[in-house]
């Protein structure tokens, strides 16, 4: 399992850089721009512009029961069994037997089979966890011990005065580039 100071060393976003990635384009230093880059999380919602304040936008009035009672729809198929009991609908070994297939799918289109056995709906198997990123790990992790905040409270301010200040100071900080003709 990852120790807690591995965490606190995963590069999420380029804030956590600073003015690194700047001084490095502006200074024509493209191995260690590339580096800083490839050391940054592979997940892009992660970073910082995707962090910022939301906006309050109009909120839709149309949800999904709206749409599927316009569009005559059936209920949605269930993600997994609600009782124990109910795995008896899932023994259609006869009709495949008996090569009933058009039986067998109107009976699943009438009435839709959950897709998985298990109830925890948000169950992901140890070994797919595994094969993610560090920085997804650590997330999932977060969630499954209720750490993380809520995403509006975490979210980042956003200081454009300094953003410019910064931009500008790398600019001028940076040297002359001979133009190439």
């Amino acid at each position: 399992m990852l120790t807690e100071s591995v965490d606190s060393q995963i590069l999420v976003h380029e804030l956590q850089l600073g003015e690194q990635l700047n001084v490095s384009v502006h200074s024509a230093r493209r191995a260690d721009f590339s580096l800083l880059l490839a050391m940054l999380s592979d997940d892009v919602p992660s970073h910082s512009q995707f962090s910022l304040p939301k906006s309050i936008a109009d909120s839709k009035t149309t949800n999904e029961a709206s749409l599927r009672k316009e569009f005559e729809l059936p209920d949605k198929a269930p993600l997994s069994l609600s009782e124990n009991h109910s795995t008896a609908m899932f023994d259609q070994a006869e009709l495949i037997q008996q090569n009933k297939l058009a039986e067998l799918r109107l009976s699943n289109a009438l009435l839709p089979k959950p897709l998985a056995f298990r109830d925890d709906k948000k169950h992901i198997r140890q070994e797919v966890l595994n094969n993610t990123s560090l920085y997804c790990q650590k997330k999932f992790n977060q969630k499954k011990n209720n750490t993380q905040h809520d995403t509006d409270s975490s979210r980042l301010s956003f200081d454009a005065k300094g953003w410019l200040n910064a931009v500008h100071n790398t600019i001028v900080k940076a040297p002359l580039l001979d133009a190439i003709a």
